[in-house]
């Protein structure tokens, strides 16, 4: 049985040994040019080639983004770009662009795979798009996994598809709301996510209505569809969030990680379900759904809550640097005081619950408490010495933000 690669996105060079630490068999990412985060720290050229050597030594692949719609004066570089590309030994690039596509294959040998941003959705587009060189189809979202499986089956092509993280209430993520509220081209990678934000819904005929959201899509998760994706053939199951932090990319990659192996072993069952909708419950989302994988989406998928994005049932602490056998080397994005409890999330295995008894400076002065943004010592007690194999470097950490813990969910939809 042959599993379907898990696929994780990477802002910068860190997410991108996260991701991998944490179970990722690929991950994508963008350059300085040409993609449709450009909000995202994006991979300068070391840092790109950097990534892909790390990569590679750890039996990962990696994919460029050049998913942007150009306009023509965009082309400027594109074929040095890919050229540059090539050298790397870039295992692929995603495309939207009918413009791009053509400069990728007059200019090197780069595999193209096509962007969900293209809107495939038929096998006759798929017969088409494999002539014109694509290797490998990024289903739109609107489609099923049945149908996607479909499409494979009837154009031999490979399959790929979105099993987790936020979705666009467009149709297959073409949108231009951005472009008139706040000058930005949504698909030239200037997306700001004005379907987000709160509206008031006004005619002529009467007052303004309240505050809502109507264009806001609950968040996909795939967990309860692993099965499917296996039984169509589906070659990767793709984790969006470029946008992301280390703690969210970490938690989902380990996740599916776990769920893809368990199915493939024949050990998926109920129990390490409910405890992987936990561990997705534990990271910052909007409420959950399936998205169009068994049905189309309905009314339900509109996210309405006008107090935004739940912040999760933990919060990111920050980053083992390094793991020595008495203390750990934590690089803090929030503040920690002497007496938190903190957990520690190693690549495999349960969460290492741990409460803070001493914290050092970096020079070695005591402290009661240290700001965020800042790197720590902490001493480990004695009954971790059994654990210190799980602790390992880029192991992200968290802190629990409310005493109660998540129901098991057997199903939510």
């Amino acid at each position: 049985m042959k599993k379907p690669e898990l696929l994780a996105p990477a802002k910068n060079l860190e997410r991108l040994k996260v991701a991998i630490a944490y179970g990722a068999d690929a991950v994508y990412l963008g350059g300085q040019q040409y993609g449709l985060r450009a909000r995202a720290d994006n991979f300068t050229d070391t840092e790109l080639a950097q990534g892909t050597t790390f990569a590679h030594q750890h039996n990962a692949k990696v994919y460029v983004t050049l998913n942007a719609f150009l306009h023509d004066a965009d082309f400027e570089g594109l074929s040095n770009y890919c050229q540059f590309l090539t050298s790397l030994g870039v295992d692929g690039v995603i495309v939207s662009d009918l413009g791009v596509l053509r400069v990728i294959r007059q200019s090197s040998t780069l595999p193209i795979h096509l962007s969900t941003q293209a809107s495939c959705l038929n096998s006759y587009a798929a017969y088409l798009w494999k002539e014109m060189g694509v290797k490998r189809l990024i289903v739109g979202r609107e489609l099923s996994i049945a149908e996607a499986g479909a499409i494979r089956e009837q154009s031999g092509i490979d399959v790929e598809m979105f099993a987790h993280g936020a979705m666009c209430m467009a149709y297959s993520g073409n949108c231009t709301i951005s472009n008139f509220t706040a000058g930005r081209d949504s698909n030239r990678g200037g997306c700001i996510q004005s379907c987000r934000l709160p509206y008031q819904l006004q005619s002529n005929d009467r007052q303004p209505d309240n505050l809502v959201t109507f264009m806001s899509s609950r968040d996909l998760w795939g967990i309860y569809q692993i099965g499917e994706f296996f039984k169509h053939q589906i070659c990767s199951l793709k984790i969006e969030g470029r946008m992301k932090s280390s703690f969210y990319v970490a938690l989902t990659c380990k996740v599916y990680r776990k769920l893809i192996d368990a199915y493939a072993a024949g050990t998926l069952n109920a129990n390490l379900l409910n405890q992987a909708a936990t561990e997705l419950q534990s990271v910052p989302h909007r409420d959950y759904f399936s998205g169009s994988l068994e049905t189309p989406a309905g009314q339900d998928s509109v996210f309405g809550q006008l107090s935004g994005i739940n912040t999760g049932t933990h919060q990111y602490l920050g980053m083992i640097m390094e793991a020595m056998p008495d203390e750990i080397i934590l690089q803090l994005v929030e503040p920690l005081a002497v007496g938190e409890e903190i957990e520690i999330v190693p690549f495999q295995g349960e969460a290492i619950r741990w409460k803070v008894q001493q914290l050092y400076s970096v020079t070695g002065d005591r402290l009661e408490f240290m700001r965020k943004d800042s790197i720590v010592r902490i001493p480990k007690p004695e009954e971790l010495t059994r654990v210190v194999p799980s602790i390992a470097k880029l192991n992200v950490v968290r802190v629990r933000q409310n005493t109660q813990e998540p129901n098991a969910i057997a199903r939510a939809e």
